[in-house]
């Protein structure tokens, strides 16, 4: 089992969960963050002070598959996220020691679906 962590552009949301239901994964966690990276920010001036915005907006996608299925959601996110530009994100694969579904009580891949 995998944990893969997602950190994408905002607005690539829409693409990349186009992606990841075509690609048959319809489980997903999905949460606004800020960041910094190497974007590294940008200056803005606000009533006549500039200020240093250095952490900018993030969508952080959490999804739990089983070992055959991590491939193809990696895939399926960089599809959907891909600009070719710097900010485009980045993904992570932590492996996942349990998963325990508690309306059933199911443990390990069968809990994950």
């Amino acid at each position: 089992m995998k944990l893969i962590i997602a950190m994408i552009q905002p607005e690539k949301l829409p693409d990349v969960k186009k992606s990841l239901f075509d690609a048959d994964i319809h489980k997903m966690t999905v949460t606004n963050v800020v960041g910094a990276g190497q974007q590294k920010g940008f200056q803005e001036s606000y009533r006549g002070a500039i200020e240093e915005v250095n952490l900018l907006k993030k969508v952080r996608i959490e999804i739990a598959v089983n070992d055959n299925f991590a491939q193809p959601t990696i895939d399926a996110i960089v599809k959907g996220a891909r600009t070719g530009n710097i900010g485009d994100g980045k993904i992570f694969v932590v492996p996942l020691e349990q998963s325990i579904r508690i309306r059933t009580g199911e443990t390990g891949s069968v809990a994950i679906g």
